[in-house]
């Protein structure tokens, strides 16, 4: 929402000097998530809920009060985070908190070295956009 919110300031769309995002842009990203989530989600969901361990009703409890304590007091400091990154962090720690060889940890390191190189490549593209689109915008 922010990106989008942020867009829209800058192309002078949303100019009444507030920069919460309209009621269309909340409703188009909650559509966009649901519909990701019912499309292709099957696929983090089952990486998350059993390729990294066997979760028992304890195991996610911990974990999902864990991950929503984070979630709350990040939301309450408004530091953006990844939700999925919160739980994901909150199921390793579960497992690891258990015992280590509970954890399979060839997911959990393909989710991490995911996680490290998101950041760098957002960056450089990031960069790259603003590059390509100042050519053309003089």
């Amino acid at each position: 929402m922010g990106i989008i919110t942020l867009a829209l300031i800058v192309a002078n769309v949303q100019n009444d000097g507030s920069v919460e995002p309209q009621l269309w842009v909340k409703f188009a990203c909650a559509t966009a998530m649901g519909l990701g989530t019912a499309i292709g989600g099957w696929k983090i969901i089952k990486t998350v809920g059993g390729n990294i361990m066997k979760i028992r009703p304890a195991n996610g409890a911990a974990a999902d009060l864990s991950s929503a304590l984070t979630i709350f007091v990040a939301s309450s400091l408004h530091f953006p985070l990844s939700t999925t990154h919160v739980v994901s962090s909150s199921i390793l720690g579960v497992g690891a908190s258990n015992r280590a060889k509970g954890v399979k940890w060839s997911t959990a390191q393909r989710m991490i070295i995911t996680w490290v190189i998101t950041l760098p490549i957002s960056a450089f593209l990031a960069a790259f956009l603003f590059y390509i689109l100042n050519l053309f915008s003089n």
